[in-house]
């Protein structure tokens, strides 16, 4: 799994196009970067950042999936805003200019591991989510002033975009129930609608979802429903479901995710279980609850970190991203008799290394570095984030 989040950039209050500013994001981070493709560069975080049509785009490794996978991810996606926040503020030291960021949107990605028999294909299983996922993800993601949750087939995995939330926290809570819904799901026999009657998970009457607004997918806007469930409150039985029952998003919410206890108990880390009952129970806030969004949205970065909500001493960083972070800095690994020195990413998932002792270059996937954990050596003397530290090397 992976997530991202895409930022409004604006200097000196008013908005401004990253790229025609900065020309990459080597215009303003002072660190050495990795280049990944065009614009994008990996972090010493183990994630990348781009500029994407207007945005700032800043996205997690590959993270496996696991218990407490979302939490990884999640912690990644804060680093990786906390290490560009930082670089922002050094170039507001250098320049004299202001400058915020802005939550746009976050993404959340999940691998397909369907075989595409029988109908069970990734467009199929999209269509199926579009319906199921929205409620759970409205509660714990949107707030008053969003519009829709997208779910988009992408090829060899499934996406749903949904606004930027300025709570890690409640983005890990978010991550958390996708992943555990989708990888569900994938294992039905059948992407057919009628499994969500079959298996008894409410749907709300009159439901249809729209085309995506970008790239191939879907919507659940908010004038699909008869009122916006983004201006309605969370706890009002307004609802009628295909089933002729009366819910509020709370109860659809919870109702649904009942049906995913046992794969939400595999994935959830204790704090997220805890979080996720205590919302469906009403105990703890969401953003719907506001009468707007809150101010954090228009100031990440400052008004909303991550603060440590789970340090690696409390959770250690997974395979995959120990890998990544020894890569991006640069580290030398030992395979046989020989060592190798990375020198470039392929896509996410594979490492191009180039061989000391005659140039030779050779591919690494990110599977086959995971298990040689203890072949690397690191270049100089740092505490990076794959041995358990901070992943942030200078002030």
């Amino acid at each position: 799994m992976g997530l991202e989040a895409e930022f409004a950039l604006f200097v000196d209050e008013r908005p401004v196009r990253p790229e025609k500013l900065f020309g990459s994001p080597r215009g303003f981070v002072r660190a050495p970067l990795m280049h990944r493709v065009g614009t994008s560069y990996h972090l010493p975080t183990g994630g990348a950042i781009y500029f994407d049509t207007g945005v700032i785009e800043i996205a997690t490794p590959v993270i496996e999936i696991a218990r407490g996978c979302a939490a990884r991810a999640g912690r990644s996606l804060w680093e990786g805003i906390g290490f560009t926040r930082d670089e922002l503020d050094a170039w507001e030291r250098r320049t004299g200019r202001g400058v915020r960021l802005a939550g746009f949107s976050a993404h959340y990605n999940i691998s397909f591991t369907g075989d595409g028999t029988n109908g069970r294909t990734v467009e199929a299983l999209a269509l199926l989510l579009s319906y199921l996922l929205p409620p759970a993800v409205m509660l714990l993601a949107t707030n008053p002033r969003s519009t829709g949750v997208g779910v988009r087939p992408r090829g060899e995995r499934i996406e749903v975009t949904v606004d930027f939330t300025p709570s890690p926290a409640l983005m890990i809570a978010t991550a958390t129930v996708i992943a555990a819904v989708a990888r569900t799901v994938m294992h039905w026999p059948s992407f057919e609608l009628a499994e969500l009657a079959e298996r008894g998970l409410p749907v709300m009457a009159g439901f249809h979802p729209v085309p995506h607004t970008s790239r191939q997918g879907w919507l659940a806007r908010w004038d699909c429903y008869p009122a916006s469930p983004f201006r309605t409150d969370p706890d009002a039985p307004v609802w009628r479901t295909t089933a002729g029952e009366q819910l509020s998003l709370r109860a659809l919410a919870g109702r649904t995710l009942d049906r995913f206890g046992p794969a939400l108990r595999n994935l959830a880390d204790p704090f997220t279980r805890r979080l996720l009952q205590s919302i469906l129970h009403g105990e703890s806030p969401v953003l719907l609850e506001l009468p707007d969004r809150p101010p954090a949205y228009d100031d990440v970065g400052r008004l909303c970190r991550w603060d440590d909500l789970f340090p690696a001493t409390a959770l250690d960083r997974s395979s995959y991203e120990r890998a990544l972070i020894h890569a991006i800095a640069g580290d030398r690994l030992r395979v046989g008799r020989s060592w190798y020195r990375p020198v470039a990413m392929q896509g996410w998932s594979r490492v191009v290394f180039r061989r000391e002792e005659d140039g030779t270059r050779h591919l690494f996937s990110i599977d086959d570095l995971a298990g040689r954990r203890a072949g690397w050596q690191p270049v100089g003397r740092h505490h990076t984030a794959a041995d358990g530290g901070s992943a942030r090397r200078h002030a």
